[in-house]
């Protein structure tokens, strides 16, 4: 099984936000990140330096997300690049197109994985990890699964003042 540090994964959001928080999730699970603003950026990069792994936002500037599919399935050497496609727009009129387009092409253009957003942390990492065949440990100083439920149920049991003093202590820091 493969280390994730020695994987490269390529973030493609027009969103800064959005952007920064994945590589910064994938990141922190010890995957090397680089990024791209839109979908001519994204194929600048892969057809400089290609990615182990690319997540893909459908509705961007410049180029869709489709097209970025279409471009890199139609290059030989970028048939097998992994792809997960991460949007806001799977269920809606402005992005289920796309999704139909990918969906009726054959299965090389399909992505591996459609996640919607919001993404949780967990889940890109895990889709990472699971089509890279990479095993992920947790970063130091972050709580596992069953330490997160505890801190949820301690402050699901919290009381309204208790937990405004908390926020107030931590938004002075």
């Amino acid at each position: 099984m493969a280390n994730a540090s020695e994987k490269r994964i390529l973030v493609v959001d027009d969103e800064p936000d959005v952007r920064n928080f994945l590589a910064t999730c994938i990141e922190d699970a010890g995957f090397q990140v680089s990024t791209a603003v839109d979908g001519q950026d994204a194929l600048d990069k892969v057809f400089a330096d290609p990615p182990d792994l690319m997540t893909l936002d459908m509705v961007m500037p410049k180029k869709s997300g489709i097209k970025v599919l279409r471009e890199l399935r139609a290059e030989e050497r970028f048939k097998e690049l992994p792809v997960i496609v991460i949007t806001a727009h799977a269920n809606t009129d402005l992005g289920s197109d796309d999704i139909k387009m990918a969906s009726a092409f054959a299965s090389g253009l399909r992505p591996r994985y459609t996640l919607e957003k919001p993404v949780t942390p967990e889940k890109i990492v895990t889709a990472i990890s699971e089509i890279l065949n990479v095993e992920v440990t947790e970063p130091a100083g972050l709580a596992s699964a069953g330490e997160r439920a505890d801190i949820l149920k301690l402050v699901n049991s919290t009381d309204k003042q208790t937990l405004q003093k908390i926020k107030n202590m931590l938004a002075s820091k």
